[in-house]
Protein backbone atom coordinates (compact mmCIF):
# COMPACT_ATOMS: atom_id res chain seq x y z
CA UNK A 1 0.00 0.00 0.00
CA UNK A 2 2.75 2.45 0.94
CA UNK A 3 4.48 1.93 -2.57
CA UNK A 4 1.25 2.60 -4.75
CA UNK A 5 0.79 5.65 -2.61
CA UNK A 6 4.32 7.08 -3.38
CA UNK A 7 3.74 6.56 -6.95
CA UNK A 8 0.66 8.13 -6.82
CA UNK A 9 2.64 10.83 -5.29
CA UNK A 10 5.59 10.59 -8.22
CA UNK A 11 2.90 10.58 -10.72
CA UNK A 12 1.46 13.72 -9.18
CA UNK A 13 4.75 15.70 -9.51
CA UNK A 14 5.37 14.08 -13.20
CA UNK A 15 2.33 15.06 -14.27
CA UNK A 16 1.61 18.32 -12.74
CA UNK A 17 5.33 19.12 -13.97
CA UNK A 18 4.57 18.49 -17.94
CA UNK A 19 0.68 19.99 -17.82
CA UNK A 20 2.50 23.08 -17.62
CA UNK A 21 5.01 22.47 -20.49
CA UNK A 22 1.74 21.48 -22.33
CA UNK A 23 0.14 24.90 -21.78
CA UNK A 24 3.33 26.56 -22.25
CA UNK A 25 3.36 24.74 -26.00
CA UNK A 26 0.17 24.92 -26.97
CA UNK A 27 0.26 29.00 -26.27
CA UNK A 28 3.25 29.15 -27.94
CA UNK A 29 2.34 26.92 -31.15
CA UNK A 30 -1.41 28.08 -31.06
CA UNK A 31 -1.06 31.78 -29.83
CA UNK A 32 2.83 33.04 -30.78
CA UNK A 33 3.83 31.19 -33.91
CA UNK A 34 0.36 32.72 -35.01
CA UNK A 35 0.55 36.01 -34.57
CA UNK A 36 4.43 36.39 -35.41
CA UNK A 37 3.52 34.61 -38.64
CA UNK A 38 -0.30 35.99 -39.64
CA UNK A 39 1.15 39.86 -38.41
CA UNK A 40 4.71 39.78 -39.75
CA UNK A 41 4.00 42.91 -41.90
CA UNK A 42 2.83 44.68 -38.79
CA UNK A 43 6.02 44.34 -37.27
CA UNK A 44 9.16 46.67 -37.46
CA UNK A 45 11.79 44.45 -37.24
CA UNK A 46 9.91 40.87 -38.07
CA UNK A 47 13.26 39.17 -38.28
CA UNK A 48 13.99 39.94 -34.12
CA UNK A 49 10.61 39.07 -33.87
CA UNK A 50 11.15 35.67 -35.33
CA UNK A 51 14.90 35.12 -33.26
CA UNK A 52 12.66 36.25 -30.55
CA UNK A 53 10.45 33.22 -31.06
CA UNK A 54 12.84 31.05 -31.89
CA UNK A 55 14.90 31.69 -28.83
CA UNK A 56 11.56 31.28 -26.35
CA UNK A 57 11.07 27.43 -28.38
CA UNK A 58 14.74 26.87 -26.91
CA UNK A 59 14.01 27.86 -23.54
CA UNK A 60 11.24 25.81 -23.66
CA UNK A 61 13.36 23.07 -24.62
CA UNK A 62 15.48 23.28 -22.00
CA UNK A 63 13.21 23.29 -19.38
CA UNK A 64 11.02 20.58 -20.65
CA UNK A 65 14.20 18.45 -20.91
CA UNK A 66 14.45 19.50 -16.91
CA UNK A 67 10.74 18.51 -16.11
CA UNK A 68 10.77 15.40 -17.61
CA UNK A 69 14.23 14.26 -16.08
CA UNK A 70 13.29 15.02 -12.88
CA UNK A 71 9.98 17.25 -12.13
CA UNK A 72 12.16 20.19 -11.65
CA UNK A 73 12.92 23.09 -13.09
CA UNK A 74 16.85 23.75 -14.55
CA UNK A 75 19.90 24.41 -11.81
CA UNK A 76 21.01 27.69 -13.75
CA UNK A 77 17.55 29.43 -13.15
CA UNK A 78 19.38 33.45 -13.10
CA UNK A 79 20.63 33.15 -16.33
CA UNK A 80 17.58 31.38 -18.55
CA UNK A 81 15.50 33.85 -16.59
CA UNK A 82 17.42 36.95 -17.31
CA UNK A 83 17.19 35.65 -21.32
CA UNK A 84 12.93 34.94 -21.12
CA UNK A 85 12.51 38.56 -20.17
CA UNK A 86 15.25 39.58 -22.74
CA UNK A 87 12.85 37.96 -25.06
CA UNK A 88 9.93 39.91 -23.68
CA UNK A 89 12.32 43.75 -24.68
CA UNK A 90 13.12 41.73 -28.48
CA UNK A 91 9.39 41.55 -29.78
CA UNK A 92 8.79 44.92 -27.76
CA UNK A 93 11.40 46.32 -29.83
CA UNK A 94 10.34 44.72 -32.95
CA UNK A 95 7.10 46.13 -32.64
CA UNK A 96 6.25 49.77 -33.98
CA UNK A 97 5.07 51.92 -30.41
CA UNK A 98 1.53 51.67 -31.86
CA UNK A 99 1.48 47.99 -31.50
CA UNK A 100 2.62 47.98 -27.85
CA UNK A 101 -0.53 46.61 -26.29
CA UNK A 102 -1.77 45.11 -29.54
CA UNK A 103 -2.38 41.43 -30.37
CA UNK A 104 1.11 40.98 -32.11
CA UNK A 105 2.95 41.53 -28.80
CA UNK A 106 2.74 38.00 -27.96
CA UNK A 107 5.56 37.86 -25.57
CA UNK A 108 4.66 39.69 -22.51
CA UNK A 109 1.47 37.47 -21.98
CA UNK A 110 2.91 34.38 -22.67
CA UNK A 111 6.62 34.51 -21.19
CA UNK A 112 5.27 33.81 -17.58
CA UNK A 113 4.34 30.25 -18.80
CA UNK A 114 8.40 29.81 -19.55
CA UNK A 115 8.84 31.74 -15.77
CA UNK A 116 6.35 28.89 -14.58
CA UNK A 117 8.46 26.25 -15.87
CA UNK A 118 11.87 27.54 -14.47
CA UNK A 119 10.84 27.69 -11.13
CA UNK A 120 8.75 24.47 -10.90
CA UNK A 121 9.77 22.33 -8.06
CA UNK A 122 12.39 24.76 -6.68
CA UNK A 123 12.14 25.19 -2.76
CA UNK A 124 11.59 28.86 -3.37
CA UNK A 125 9.25 28.80 -6.03
CA UNK A 126 6.87 31.40 -4.90
CA UNK A 127 9.30 34.55 -4.33
CA UNK A 128 11.19 33.04 -7.85
CA UNK A 129 8.08 33.10 -9.71
CA UNK A 130 6.54 36.44 -8.14
CA UNK A 131 9.77 38.39 -9.01
CA UNK A 132 9.53 36.78 -13.07
CA UNK A 133 6.29 38.01 -13.58
CA UNK A 134 7.24 41.54 -11.48
CA UNK A 135 10.02 42.05 -13.56
CA UNK A 136 7.81 41.18 -16.76
CA UNK A 137 5.17 43.57 -15.88
CA UNK A 138 7.78 46.25 -14.94
CA UNK A 139 9.25 45.80 -18.43
CA UNK A 140 5.74 46.36 -20.33
CA UNK A 141 4.82 49.59 -18.31
CA UNK A 142 8.30 50.99 -18.83
CA UNK A 143 7.95 50.54 -22.62
CA UNK A 144 4.45 52.12 -22.21
CA UNK A 145 6.10 54.63 -20.17
CA UNK A 146 8.91 55.23 -23.23
CA UNK A 147 6.48 55.53 -26.05
CA UNK A 148 3.71 57.79 -23.85
CA UNK A 149 1.27 55.33 -24.12
CA UNK A 150 -0.26 55.66 -20.50
CA UNK A 151 -3.91 56.76 -21.25
CA UNK A 152 -6.80 55.46 -19.70
CA UNK A 153 -7.66 52.98 -22.10
CA UNK A 154 -3.93 51.59 -22.25
CA UNK A 155 -3.71 51.48 -18.75
CA UNK A 156 -7.03 49.17 -18.53
CA UNK A 157 -5.46 47.13 -21.04
CA UNK A 158 -2.14 46.23 -19.55
CA UNK A 159 -3.88 45.76 -15.85
CA UNK A 160 -6.36 43.06 -17.40
CA UNK A 161 -3.73 41.01 -19.44
CA UNK A 162 -1.23 41.39 -16.41
CA UNK A 163 -3.68 40.15 -13.78
CA UNK A 164 -5.46 37.89 -15.80
CA UNK A 165 -1.62 36.24 -16.85
CA UNK A 166 -0.26 36.72 -13.24
CA UNK A 167 -3.43 34.86 -12.41
CA UNK A 168 -3.37 32.36 -14.52
CA UNK A 169 -0.03 31.65 -14.32
CA UNK A 170 0.87 31.67 -10.79
CA UNK A 171 -2.74 30.06 -9.96
CA UNK A 172 -1.74 27.38 -11.51
CA UNK A 173 1.72 26.78 -10.07
CA UNK A 174 0.09 27.26 -6.66
CA UNK A 175 -3.11 24.87 -7.58
CA UNK A 176 -0.20 22.44 -8.27
CA UNK A 177 2.11 22.89 -5.26
CA UNK A 178 -0.70 22.13 -3.17
CA UNK A 179 -1.55 19.10 -4.93
CA UNK A 180 2.06 17.58 -4.53
CA UNK A 181 2.03 18.72 -0.99
CA UNK A 182 -1.46 16.79 -0.29
CA UNK A 183 -0.54 13.88 -2.16
CA UNK A 184 3.32 13.76 0.06
CA UNK A 185 1.52 14.42 3.10
CA UNK A 186 -0.26 11.25 1.86
CA UNK A 187 2.80 9.56 1.57
CA UNK A 188 4.25 10.43 5.22
CA UNK A 189 1.13 9.03 6.80
CA UNK A 190 1.56 6.15 4.93
CA UNK A 191 4.38 5.43 5.90
CA UNK A 192 3.92 5.82 9.56
CA UNK A 193 0.63 3.53 9.26
CA UNK A 194 3.17 1.06 7.91
CA UNK A 195 5.62 1.63 10.67
CA UNK A 196 2.99 1.36 13.26
CA UNK A 197 1.39 -1.66 11.84
CA UNK A 198 5.21 -3.49 11.66
CA UNK A 199 5.61 -1.72 15.58
CA UNK A 200 2.34 -4.07 16.79
CA UNK A 201 3.75 -6.84 14.49
CA UNK A 202 6.90 -6.99 16.58
CA UNK A 203 5.26 -6.53 19.51
CA UNK A 204 3.09 -9.86 18.80
CA UNK A 205 5.69 -11.95 17.55
CA UNK A 206 7.75 -10.64 20.65
CA UNK A 207 4.69 -11.60 23.28
CA UNK A 208 3.99 -14.50 21.14
CA UNK A 209 7.94 -15.82 22.10
CA UNK A 210 7.37 -14.85 25.47
CA UNK A 211 4.64 -17.23 25.73
CA UNK A 212 6.93 -19.96 24.04
CA UNK A 213 9.93 -19.43 26.48
CA UNK A 214 7.26 -19.74 29.36
CA UNK A 215 6.14 -22.77 28.39
CA UNK A 216 9.17 -24.06 27.60
CA UNK A 217 10.30 -23.29 31.30
CA UNK A 218 7.27 -24.97 32.78
CA UNK A 219 7.53 -28.22 30.59
CA UNK A 220 11.33 -28.65 31.25
CA UNK A 221 10.81 -27.96 35.18
CA UNK A 222 7.73 -30.13 35.10
CA UNK A 223 9.38 -32.81 33.27
CA UNK A 224 12.21 -33.07 35.84
CA UNK A 225 10.39 -32.55 39.22
CA UNK A 226 7.99 -35.61 37.97
CA UNK A 227 10.66 -37.96 37.52
CA UNK A 228 12.00 -36.58 40.84
CA UNK A 229 8.64 -37.63 42.33
CA UNK A 230 8.14 -40.82 40.63
CA UNK A 231 11.39 -41.82 42.58
CA UNK A 232 13.98 -41.12 40.00
CA UNK A 233 17.18 -41.63 41.79
CA UNK A 234 19.49 -38.34 41.78
CA UNK A 235 22.65 -40.71 41.99
CA UNK A 236 21.53 -42.39 38.35
CA UNK A 237 23.93 -40.95 35.39
CA UNK A 238 20.79 -40.96 33.17
CA UNK A 239 19.00 -38.80 35.68
CA UNK A 240 21.92 -36.57 36.35
CA UNK A 241 22.30 -35.76 32.56
CA UNK A 242 18.38 -34.91 32.55
CA UNK A 243 19.24 -32.65 35.43
CA UNK A 244 21.93 -31.05 33.21
CA UNK A 245 20.19 -31.25 30.09
CA UNK A 246 17.33 -29.46 31.70
CA UNK A 247 19.33 -26.81 33.61
CA UNK A 248 21.22 -25.60 30.48
CA UNK A 249 17.63 -25.56 28.80
CA UNK A 250 16.42 -23.53 31.86
CA UNK A 251 19.40 -21.14 31.68
CA UNK A 252 19.57 -20.33 28.18
CA UNK A 253 15.50 -20.27 28.25
CA UNK A 254 15.58 -17.73 30.77
CA UNK A 255 18.50 -15.21 29.85
CA UNK A 256 17.67 -15.19 26.34
CA UNK A 257 15.60 -12.05 25.17
CA UNK A 258 14.43 -10.68 21.70
CA UNK A 259 13.01 -6.82 21.55
CA UNK A 260 13.64 -6.98 18.35
CA UNK A 261 12.86 -9.97 16.39
CA UNK A 262 15.43 -11.09 14.03
CA UNK A 263 15.07 -13.63 11.10
CA UNK A 264 18.36 -15.38 11.64
CA UNK A 265 18.59 -15.51 15.30
CA UNK A 266 14.70 -17.53 15.21
CA UNK A 267 16.02 -19.60 12.98
CA UNK A 268 18.58 -20.66 15.03
CA UNK A 269 17.11 -21.05 18.00
CA UNK A 270 14.01 -23.39 16.53
CA UNK A 271 17.48 -25.59 15.25
CA UNK A 272 18.44 -25.41 19.08
CA UNK A 273 15.03 -26.39 20.94
CA UNK A 274 14.74 -29.38 18.19
CA UNK A 275 18.10 -30.48 19.49
CA UNK A 276 17.25 -30.43 23.08
CA UNK A 277 14.13 -32.19 22.52
CA UNK A 278 16.49 -35.19 21.68
CA UNK A 279 18.43 -34.41 24.55
CA UNK A 280 21.22 -32.89 23.39
CA UNK A 281 23.44 -30.64 25.81
CA UNK A 282 23.20 -27.20 24.08
CA UNK A 283 25.41 -24.14 25.54
CA UNK A 284 23.93 -21.12 24.12
CA UNK A 285 25.75 -17.77 24.90
CA UNK A 286 23.12 -14.54 24.88
CA UNK A 287 23.20 -13.38 21.48
CA UNK A 288 23.78 -9.90 20.89
CA UNK A 289 20.65 -7.64 21.16
CA UNK A 290 21.49 -6.37 17.32
CA UNK A 291 22.91 -7.66 13.89
CA UNK A 292 23.13 -5.89 11.16
CA UNK A 293 20.55 -6.18 8.14
CA UNK A 294 21.49 -8.94 5.91
CA UNK A 295 21.68 -9.18 1.92
CA UNK A 296 19.66 -11.92 0.27
CA UNK A 297 20.63 -15.05 0.32
CA UNK A 298 23.17 -14.61 3.50
CA UNK A 299 21.27 -15.78 6.27
CA UNK A 300 20.80 -19.04 4.41
CA UNK A 301 24.02 -19.46 4.14
CA UNK A 302 25.09 -18.62 7.24
CA UNK A 303 23.04 -20.88 8.82
CA UNK A 304 23.27 -24.03 6.60
CA UNK A 305 26.45 -25.51 7.91
CA UNK A 306 26.26 -24.97 11.21
CA UNK A 307 22.42 -26.00 11.20
CA UNK A 308 23.83 -29.24 9.59
CA UNK A 309 26.60 -29.92 12.44
CA UNK A 310 24.01 -29.31 15.10
CA UNK A 311 21.38 -31.44 13.96
CA UNK A 312 23.63 -34.24 14.23
CA UNK A 313 25.20 -33.50 17.30
CA UNK A 314 24.30 -36.76 19.67
CA UNK A 315 25.27 -35.53 22.99
CA UNK A 316 26.34 -31.80 23.28
CA UNK A 317 26.77 -28.46 21.42
CA UNK A 318 27.74 -24.95 22.16
CA UNK A 319 26.04 -22.56 19.36
CA UNK A 320 27.62 -19.02 19.14
CA UNK A 321 26.91 -15.59 17.31
CA UNK A 322 29.35 -12.75 17.03
CA UNK A 323 27.93 -9.49 15.63
CA UNK A 324 29.34 -6.25 14.23
CA UNK A 325 27.88 -3.70 12.16
CA UNK A 326 29.62 -5.02 8.93
CA UNK A 327 30.30 -8.80 10.47
CA UNK A 328 28.23 -11.60 11.66
CA UNK A 329 29.26 -15.24 12.41
CA UNK A 330 27.85 -17.88 13.33
CA UNK A 331 29.68 -21.22 14.89
CA UNK A 332 28.49 -24.63 16.51
CA UNK A 333 30.96 -26.99 18.29
CA UNK A 334 29.21 -30.34 18.37
CA UNK A 335 30.14 -34.21 19.05
CA UNK A 336 29.10 -34.73 15.34
CA UNK A 337 31.27 -37.80 13.80
CA UNK A 338 28.94 -37.90 10.60
CA UNK A 339 29.08 -34.03 9.03
CA UNK A 340 31.47 -34.19 6.26
CA UNK A 341 33.68 -31.48 6.06
CA UNK A 342 36.51 -29.79 4.15
CA UNK A 343 40.14 -28.64 5.02
CA UNK A 344 40.14 -25.68 2.91
CA UNK A 345 37.86 -22.64 3.77
CA UNK A 346 34.27 -22.76 1.46
CA UNK A 347 33.48 -19.72 0.12
CA UNK A 348 29.42 -19.28 -0.72
CA UNK A 349 28.14 -16.99 -3.57
CA UNK A 350 27.02 -14.63 -1.27
CA UNK A 351 29.77 -14.32 0.20
CA UNK A 352 29.97 -15.96 3.02
CA UNK A 353 33.02 -18.28 4.50
CA UNK A 354 32.60 -21.32 5.74
CA UNK A 355 35.27 -22.69 8.09
CA UNK A 356 35.73 -26.87 9.13
CA UNK A 357 38.06 -28.38 11.80
CA UNK A 358 37.85 -31.57 13.69
CA UNK A 359 39.74 -32.68 16.66
CA UNK A 360 38.77 -35.81 18.61
CA UNK A 361 35.09 -36.66 18.55
CA UNK A 362 34.12 -32.54 17.80
CA UNK A 363 34.08 -31.08 14.68
CA UNK A 364 33.81 -26.81 14.66
CA UNK A 365 31.47 -25.11 12.13
CA UNK A 366 32.04 -21.36 11.31
CA UNK A 367 30.64 -19.59 9.05
CA UNK A 368 31.56 -15.58 8.74
CA UNK A 369 29.89 -12.78 6.22
CA UNK A 370 31.42 -9.52 6.22
CA UNK A 371 30.44 -6.58 4.16
CA UNK A 372 32.72 -5.46 1.66
CA UNK A 373 34.18 -2.14 1.95
CA UNK A 374 32.61 -0.28 -1.34
CA UNK A 375 28.89 -2.05 0.08
CA UNK A 376 29.20 -0.09 3.26
CA UNK A 377 30.23 3.31 2.13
Amino acid sequence: MTEEIEQVAQRYARYTALGAAVITAVWHLGYNLTVTLTGWQSFRLPWLNLAAWLAYTALFAVALRSLARDSRGPSRIRELAVAALALDVAVIAALPPHELLGISDWAWGSVGWVGVMLVWGRPGWRGELIAFLAGNAGIMLAAMAVTGILDRVAVSKYLVVIVGGITMQFGYAWGCHLLRARAEDAVVLARRLAADDALRESAQRIHTDRLRRYAAIRDVAEELLQQLADGADPGDPRVRDDCTAGAMRLRRLITEREDVPDELVSALRERIEAAERRKVMVTVPPFGEFLPSLPDGVREDLLRAPVRALDGARTRARVTVSAMSTMVSVAVVADNDDLPISHTPVREPSGVVVTYQRQGGEVWVNSIWQRSPVASR
